[in-house]
């Protein structure tokens, strides 16, 4: 594809389609949760204009149910969404040069778990427009899923909404698969990814990390260990000893 900000932005709509239904089915279950908190529905739908984020707000709302103080709220967002400090800086690393602080800033706005997954994925360096595209139509599905979820949720039977609940998984398996079939190593290490975050779950003194802290330190763990045994070169090139370590995989 051309180096094209309107084909990019366009891309990035097409693709960013999905996961905004995705995003509209969680934040339904999520705006359940802001009205159990007191919150209106215009409340609730700023909040995830201006925050996109299912964990934090899930327990920001928590947080407010229960008369947490502004410091325990802050402090709490800090660790859940702390995550999103090391997909940025991924990204940071495949934007050109060229990339003005301004996009930058924009891109830093909305970093989640999907939209990170689905750029990094793209080929060579980033194209702002193309995170902005899958941005413009994710945002107003978060935002206008958490509004309903206010506005009819607890009208719906309980096994409805734990249903729309199931979408995002969904999600996830989309955009980890592809490129586990195309490469060993990587789906050796989602799976070793995955076997880790259950124990960490499980574990006596591991279970009682927050469900943030634990994305962090799998994610520093994980990642610095593969860097160091299976190192790509920044054109995007494999190394000739990937070969073997797939084949070791």
């Amino acid at each position: 594809m051309p180096n094209d900000g309107k084909a990019w932005f366009a891309k990035g709509l097409r693709d960013g389609l999905p996961i905004s239904m995705g995003y509209f089915a969680v934040a339904f279950t999520l705006g359940i949760a802001a009205k159990n908190a007191g919150l209106t529905a215009f409340q609730a739908t700023l909040t995830s204009l201006l925050i996109n984020a299912s964990a934090g707000e899930f327990a920001g709302f928590t947080l407010i149910s229960a008369g947490a103080s502004l410091l325990e709220m802050a402090a709490m967002m800090l660790v859940v969404n702390a995550r999103y400090l090391l997909m940025s800086c991924a990204l940071s690393q495949k934007l050109g040069s060229q990339t003005s602080l301004l996009h930058r800033m924009l891109i830093g706005f909305d970093v989640t778990d999907e939209i990170f997954g689905v750029s990094i994925s793209a080929p060579g360096k980033l194209n702002p427009y193309y995170p902005f595209g899958m941005m413009a139509v994710s945002i107003p599905g978060w935002a206008s899923g958490t509004c309903l979820g206010v506005l009819m949720g607890n009208v719906l039977p309980a096994s409805v909404v734990s249903a729309l609940s199931v979408g995002l998984y969904g999600m996830f398996l989309a955009v980890i698969i592809p490129p586990a079939r195309k490469s060993r190593i990587i789906a050796g290490l989602i799976a070793v990814s995955m076997g880790l975050s259950f124990l960490f779950s499980k574990l006596p003194f591991l279970s009682r990390i927050s469900s943030g802290m634990r994305i962090i330190l799998l994610t520093v763990l994980i990642a610095g260990a593969a860097a160091v045994l299976f190192p790509v070169r920044e054109e995007g090139g494999i190394p000739e000893k990937e070969e073997a370590a797939q084949d070791a995989l």
